[in-house]
């Protein structure tokens, strides 16, 4: 099992060594990896070099490291989308092969607060629209999200409980969203979203900030979704301009 030099940086060669027992089995999901003196004896490596790995498998989260208990392997995230890709969350889940689901929080008419007046250029005396929900996979709650809109934009008929934001929008508002400004910060564990979603102490959060906009370039809808960074991955495609 030892590292073969291949003219690579030794702790490059340890992270593929890895990352494909990972792929075969050889270290499951959730599983404590070896302690480091054995696994650096194993592989054949300085405890150094082995650290230098770790470090960047971390970074990956392929593993994740709890101080004092040990190295374990993370599990697969279970949604990945393009981040440049407008995808609804139900949509993410449907394509995991899921059932997608609504825990509705709660739903109220606000007067907005001075961020707000400035995202959606509202008037003092406008109002907006804030409901919370937590979204599930077959069950298991993965995304808590906050959406705002502002009420002249929505339908006389609306109500509180429907679900779907996006379809209100399109179908009763007559707003098509064609775009969004995104912004994501990865965030550790939230005293009261953390247990909402069920949260082990150590998994991370990754919050998605998104301002939507209809074809004529108005702001219609600003969400807040955290989700659960062990069950969410999100790519860029980058290109070279």
């Amino acid at each position: 099992m030892s590292i073969k030099s291949d003219n690579r940086h030794l702790y490059l060669q340890v992270i593929d060594r890895l990352k494909q027992n990972i792929e075969d089995g050889v270290y499951k999901e959730r599983e404590k990896l070896p302690s480091e003196f054995d696994l650096a004896k194993q592989l054949g490596v300085s405890r150094a070099t082995l650290r230098e790995a770790l470090r960047i498998l971390e970074e990956e989260n392929v593993i994740i490291r709890r101080h004092g208990v040990g190295t374990f392997v993370n599990a697969k995230p279970l949604f990945t989308s393009g981040i440049e890709q407008l995808s609804s969350v139900t949509s993410m889940i449907l394509q995991a092969g899921m059932r997608p689901g609504t825990i509705f929080l709660s739903s109220s008419t606000q007067m907005p607060a001075e961020e707000d007046i400035r995202r959606f250029s509202l008037e003092l005396d406008e109002a907006i629209v804030v409901t919370e929900r937590v979204r599930t996979a077959n069950g298991e709650p993965v995304v808590y999200c906050i959406d705002k809109v502002p009420v002249r934009i929505l339908p006389e008929a609306f109500s509180h409980q429907e679900e779907s934001l996006l379809s209100i929008l399109e179908n009763q508002a007559g707003r098509r969203i064609t775009y969004a400004v995104a912004q994501i910060e990865p965030l550790g564990y939230h005293d009261k979203i953390s247990p909402i979603l069920e949260c082990d102490p150590e998994t991370a959060l990754l919050v998605l900030k998104q301002m939507h906009f209809d074809e004529d370039d108005e702001p219609i809808l600003y969400s807040v979704n955290y989700f659960k960074a062990d069950k969410f991955s999100f790519k860029v495609l980058r290109k070279r301009v």
